[in-house]
């Protein structure tokens, strides 16, 4: 278990942009919101590299940050499942199915470990935020025929009642 001592100090730099961004409760951002702070592109790159290594940011795709709040017990944080899968795609060309979205329906009891999220960008899988996401490769037309709900303030795609249902049909369950 980390201690507050093991925290890695933050350079001058490093806690005006985390003061920032919390000021302002933008804990998922991308280089362009932190750019003003430097006065050229490798500064910036090595700062998030800096702030990655510290465990003061994590990467969430390739041009967007998720922040740890300063109040973040030894620097670990979470956030729902369905912002950050919005998150990883910018809220576009993706949806939440599988076990998820039956359990969002509530077709079904039962809560998953892991979140699947159909794409036509990627397949594959990737842990962020301590939960796991699982990206399932799909049509352009299954995505258009997804749904957007709110969680919070935060919008997010869902696969729709009827699919989700015939998606747990195929599932011989």
């Amino acid at each position: 278990m980390s201690t507050f001592n093991d925290i890695n100090p933050l350079s001058k730099r490093e806690v005006e942009i985390i003061a920032e961004l919390e000021f302002n409760q933008k804990y998922y951002f991308t280089r362009d919101d932190i750019k003003h702070h430097f006065d050229s592109e490798s500064k910036l790159r090595y700062t998030i590299h800096r702030l990655i290594s510290k465990k003061r940011i994590i990467g969430i795709n390739k041009n967007k940050y998720y922040l740890i709040p300063i109040k973040a017990k030894y620097g670990h944080w979470s956030d729902d499942a369905f912002i950050i899968a919005d998150e990883i795609f910018n809220s576009k060309n993706y949806y939440i199915g599988g076990w998820v979205a039956a359990n969002y329906w509530r077709i079904t009891e039962q809560v998953p470990m892991k979140i699947e999220i159909y794409t036509n960008k990627r397949n594959g899988r990737a842990t962020i935020l301590n939960t796991t996401f699982i990206f399932r490769k799909t049509t352009q037309k299954r995505i258009n025929n997804a749904i957007t709900k709110k969680v919070g303030n935060h919008t997010f795609k869902i696969i729709n009642k009827k699919d989700s249902r015939e998606w747990l049909k195929s599932k011989n369950w």
